[in-house]
């Protein structure tokens, strides 16, 4: 059965209410002027009677009004969790439904605006997936080319100076494919992440084993500090990429004689991981875009990054749910805090 309009209804309880009450009252006019015997009981009777009808017809209108409002919620509620086509039935008039469509209209201008951003991430997936594939088979060439030209260029300096430039500048190259094509997985949410409770201090040691030559050749002081009981719910594999491309930012941007440490903490309800260093510390104009990609400082010495590793390693955490902060201070050094809150048993 069609629903009658809002207004309509607000008219016929009304209409209804209003007419029982003059039928009401010319009833009672006519019992009182042909002194009909009882008339005051018949009064009463009669009130009673419009009392009751006026409470039906209340109870019908305002009975109505909570069912369409249940729909409404119900349908809300079915949107927020996930339904993309679930709507409001709003086929008819006045405000109430008014509201409804512009309900509606909300709904399917996220929806669209959801599928665009589906859509582009779609295409930058395909696009850099296209472009990094169709670079890894002469990247491959390229490296193998070098290594031969590197046991040819023995005996001749310059020529193995230009060659081990060469392959310096070919590993970049190697390096930005492979950190593109990480990216645009974990934007595009390819990535199913496979979280198990991960012991920090297991996999920060496999990141000091990784870097402790680096440490060496460039004499910087790399420590750990930390409970070895303090788990991570986490996928071991990102986890790790995202604290090793912190780590060697710090790298990349201290001298010799500084210090690089990783800390990792838990409280009662978030696991820190803290990774410190005391060098040239970051200018307060690029604080706010160090997370941006292939973002480069003006006032960075380091002439070699592509700007990506702390992108990537951002979108890591964020993909575990966490947050990355930065403090820094010129000439005294960065503190990364990557935070996640510990999931609570029900």
């Amino acid at each position: 059965m069609e629903v009658q309009s809002e207004n309509r209804k607000i008219k016929l309880f009304f209409s209804l209410s209003v007419l029982s009450v003059i039928i009401f009252s010319l009833l009672s006019v006519l019992l009182i002027c042909l002194n009909v015997k009882h008339a005051a009981i018949y009064v009463l009777a009669l009130s009673l009677c419009m009392v009751f009808f006026i409470l039906a017809v209340g109870y019908w209108y305002f009975n109505d009004q909570n069912k369409i409002m249940e729909d409404a919620v119900t349908q809300m509620k079915e949107y927020v969790s996930g339904n993309e086509n679930a709507r409001i039935e709003c086929n008819d008039e006045g405000e109430l439904y008014r509201l409804f469509h512009e309900v509606n209209a909300l709904a399917a201008i996220l929806n669209a605006h959801v599928d665009n951003e589906k859509a582009t991430k779609k295409f930058l997936k395909n696009i850099i997936s296209d472009i990094s594939h169709q670079l890894k088979t002469p990247l491959a060439a390229l490296n193998i080319y070098n290594g031969i030209l590197q046991e040819e260029a023995v005996e001749y300096p310059t020529i193995k100076e230009f060659v081990d430039f060469s392959e310096q500048e070919l590993d970049r190259i190697e390096t930005l494919v492979q950190n593109l094509l990480k990216i645009t997985k974990l934007d595009s949410g390819t990535i199913v992440l496979e979280k198990k409770a991960e012991n920090i201090s297991e996999m920060m040691s496999k990141i000091e084993s990784h870097f402790s030559y680096r440490a060496e050749q460039e004499e910087k002081d790399f420590s750990l500090f930390g409970d070895d009981t303090v788990t991570l719910l986490c996928d071991n594999t990102w986890m790790m990429e995202a604290v090793s491309n912190i780590v060697k930012n710090a790298f990349d941007h201290t001298e010799k004689g500084n210090t690089i440490s990783v800390e990792w903490k838990q409280s009662a309800s978030v696991v820190q991981i803290i990774v410190k260093d005391n060098g040239s510390g970051i200018h307060p104009e690029d604080l706010h875009y160090i997370f941006k990609r292939f973002y480069r400082s003006r006032f960075s010495k380091d002439t070699q990054g592509i700007g990506l590793g702390l992108s990537l390693a951002k979108a890591i955490v964020e993909a575990h749910s966490g947050t990355i902060e930065v403090d820094s201070e010129l000439g005294a050094g960065t503190t990364f805090t990557l935070s996640f809150l510990i999931p609570t048993k029900l």
